[in-house]
């Protein structure tokens, strides 16, 4: 990064210290930061979408699809986390390689499963081993957001129906006695209303989004902790210019930081939606907003 980097054996301290903190290796620690908060950015809608619709299933009077709503939201929460990453992202995985290998090569006459191994020709893999490496990132990447947004929105889905049980019936009743159809009775009287009873909760899955984000390494991308601990770790002078001690407890201070700091940036974010949505409610936040005006 710096000219005066060519020879580290013969830098003061600071300037030692700055040529080992904008190293290639710190460049890609620096990055997974950023990783990490557009996996954030991107899942949280996702998986509240996953949240939304599997609550309306659930709720729904056509008998299947009321039975998919409840099973996704069962079956998923009572799966330990670790596992369903494991499993599910492996699965998907040689799902689509699977489908592109029957689309692609229909001549193969060997078996895709030999013993512990998944064998499909080489056009079929996903991503191709010809890609570039930004392929390859992409392609994890938006495994682990499919993967995060299912988890997390089973989840949301049952805050979610709760929140929509929690909405008082005789309004809906109202708005149909009114000349409302049930459909517009829903968007209107029922969807406003509820995201208050669910914010709650959603804010507490939002957090625990926050701390799972380390469990982005189960799926093979290089997040903050994957770095912290490499770069953490002792370097020999024959390994490394930046030879070092066991410096972990640096950089997992570090990232103890990081996260608590952007949690307390989420509960001033998320006191300020509740405050809004509060206003004009028979809530006692909406009661403390009509007394203090």
């Amino acid at each position: 990064m710096f000219s005066y980097c060519a020879d580290p054996a013969t830098l003061e301290t600071f300037q030692w210290l700055s040529c080992y903190l904008t190293t290639g290796k710190h460049m890609g620690f620096y990055v997974s930061f950023g990783t990490v908060l557009l996996l954030l950015a991107v899942t949280a809608p996702v998986a509240l979408s996953f949240g939304f619709f599997g609550a309306m299933a659930a709720r729904a009077r056509f008998l299947p699809a009321r039975w998919m709503g409840k099973g996704y939201i069962a079956i998923v929460r009572g799966v330990p986390d670790i596992a369903f990453f494991l499993f599910f992202v492996i699965a998907l995985d040689q799902g689509i390689e699977w489908l592109l290998h029957q689309a692609r090569c229909p001549e193969w006459d060997e078996p895709i499963r030999r013993g512990t191994d998944f064998v499909v020709c080489d056009i079929a893999k996903m991503p191709l081993n010809s890609s570039p490496q930004w392929i390859h990132e992409i392609y994890g990447f938006s495994l682990a957001v499919l993967t995060f947004a299912i988890v997390f929105g089973a989840f949301a889905a049952n805050v979610i129906f709760g929140a929509m049980n929690a909405v008082p019936r005789a309004q809906m009743e109202t708005a149909e006695a009114y000349g409302m159809t049930h459909r517009q009775a829903f968007w209107r009287i029922l969807v406003p209303q509820m995201w208050l009873y669910a914010l709650p909760g959603l804010s507490n899955l939002w957090m625990i989004l926050i701390k799972a984000s380390p469990l982005l390494f189960l799926l093979g991308v290089e997040d903050m902790v994957y770095w912290a601990r490499e770069l953490g770790a002792s370097k020999q002078a024959r390994f490394t210019d930046y030879p070092h001690g066991d410096w972990r407890m640096w950089y997992f201070l570090g990232l103890l930081i990081f996260y608590l700091a952007f949690t307390k940036v989420s509960e001033v974010v998320l006191e300020r939606i509740t405050k809004k949505l509060s206003h004009g409610q028979a809530t006692v936040g909406g009661e403390a907003q009509r007394k203090a005006a």
